[in-house]
């Protein structure tokens, strides 16, 4: 399930980060999951870490994350390195009604109940020696989370119908995408299974806010597509990278795979441009690429500043340092209430050097000067 994926820079260096994706990802509907993990942000290179410690225990783990950000395969990864020679086994607790529940969960013998003609053994039975990985753990009703709570303390289940109990060996791991926290406050969820599921939990963060990880993952999916559609090769335009980078993806990796798909569908000869994108905001949620309207909304940094940039240079701006210089300036100052002295610190340069730049671009008057500053003007010596 781990595999590697390249990250092409501007200088042609393509840089290795490592993937998890399923061993048949075409098995995996997409509707239900995120199909690709990758580990390239500097956030995501610390959760691949930390999955990694709390793999090697068999303490229950409890994911947490939004819908589509990967939360199974960071269970079977835990699976993976974990070094149980068992089945990992998932399920859905959503996915079942509540009268249903239970028969999935810990089995029934035949005859236990109208429609049970024969025994069958439970999803803990099937995981046995394994890992059991329960999804939206947030939607077992309250009547099965006192019998969940039972099995992780003795350690066996009883099937409906049987008195008699079943030793069972399974590490287990939940996840789920609400506040656990919340739900117990709100009495929809048991305080002490909340607690003996939370032994080690972790957090996974929604893709943007791991935008290093957005483009990777892109020609992961663009790779897959690619072969699927016979196109000989697939480019992205500066246009079109920026809408991705600078996209919130609420649906995250899911939706992702979604949009790149699709626009690998409608793309001219394998030339994807913003217009091929099926993003909710298109072109709005761009960052303007002109120095004007930069003071409508913040510039991330890294991934995204550099596409700003970028972009600006392909338009062929004329002035493209003073601009971006006025911008950061008038930007810092007014960020900072106009206060000079936290406007030098926030950009890292002396307050004479910033004085000259305020003049400069019109913030100040030319014949300017602070109070008891009579003699500032020999410190400029020191910038």
């Amino acid at each position: 399930m781990s595999q590697s994926v390249y990250q092409l820079h501007d200088d042609g260096k393509r840089e290795a980060a490592p993937l998890l994706t399923f061993s048949s990802p075409e098995a995996h509907s997409l509707s239900i999951r995120a199909r690709a993990l990758v580990f390239h942000d500097p956030r995501s290179v610390g959760l691949l870490e930390e999955v990694g410690r709390v793999a090697a225990s068999e303490a229950t783990v409890l994911i947490v994350g939004e819908t589509g950000t990967g939360k199974e395969l960071i269970a079977r990864h835990i699976h993976q390195q974990s070094g149980r020679n068992g089945p990992f086994v998932a399920v859905n607790c959503g996915a079942f009604s509540d009268n249903l529940v239970e028969a999935e969960l810990f089995g029934h013998e035949a005859g236990a109940y109208t429609g049970a003609s024969q025994a069958r053994a439970g999803w803990f039975e099937a995981a046995n020696g394994g890992t059991l990985f329960l999804d939206e753990i947030g939607d077992l009703p309250l009547a099965m989370q006192v019998k969940l709570l039972r099995v992780l303390q003795e350690r066996c289940v009883v099937r409906i119908g049987a008195r008699k109990p079943i030793p069972i060996d399974v590490r287990l791991v939940a996840a789920t995408n609400v506040d656990l926290a919340r739900a117990v406050r709100a009495g929809n969820f048991r305080m002490d299974l909340y607690y003996r599921l939370n032994v080690a939990s972790v957090q996974l963060p929604p893709l943007r806010e791991r935008p290093g990880d957005i483009m990777p993952l892109v020609w992961h999916f663009v790779d897959r597509y690619r072969r699927k559609l016979a196109l000989q090769s697939v480019t992205l335009s500066s246009a079109a990278e920026c809408a991705l980078l600078n996209y919130d993806w609420p649906g995250n990796i899911r939706e992702l795979e979604n949009v790149v798909h699709y626009a690998l569908i409608v793309s001219r000869e394998g030339k994807v441009d913003v217009g091929d994108l099926r993003l909710p905001r298109g072109e709005a949620s761009l960052l303007a690429a002109t120095p004007g309207s930069w003071n409508a909304e913040p510039v991330a940094e890294g991934p995204r500043l550099a596409c700003v940039i970028r972009r600006m240079l392909e338009q062929g701006h004329e002035r493209l340092y003073e601009a971006v210089e006025e911008e950061l300036v008038k930007t810092a100052f007014a960020f900072s209430r106009e206060n000079q002295v936290q406007t030098a610190k926030r950009l890292g340069i002396s307050r004479n050097v910033l004085r000259a730049q305020l003049k400069r671009f019109g913030l100040l008057g030319a014949g300017w000067q602070a109070p008891g500053e009579e003699a500032a003007g020999e410190e400029a010596a020191e910038s």
